[in-house]
């Protein structure tokens, strides 16, 4: 499985997720909208905080 992160978190939150068994976990931070759109066809989950705005046409493109 698959999961982007898009925004800062911290180590020890970073280090939980990729030690969890079968995950793989990419760190792309200041996407834009359209670079996110672009991206997330090819994750399976998709961690944010605030600042990343999941929109429709983010979700639709998942």
């Amino acid at each position: 499985m698959k999961v982007l992160v898009t925004e800062k978190l911290s180590d020890r939150g970073l280090a939980i997720l990729t030690a969890a068994s079968g995950l793989t976990v990419d760190v792309k931070t200041g996407l834009s909208p359209e670079a996110l759109q672009e991206a997330i066809g090819a994750y399976d989950g998709l961690v944010v905080r605030s600042a990343t705005k999941v929109t429709k046409a983010v979700i639709e493109r998942a």
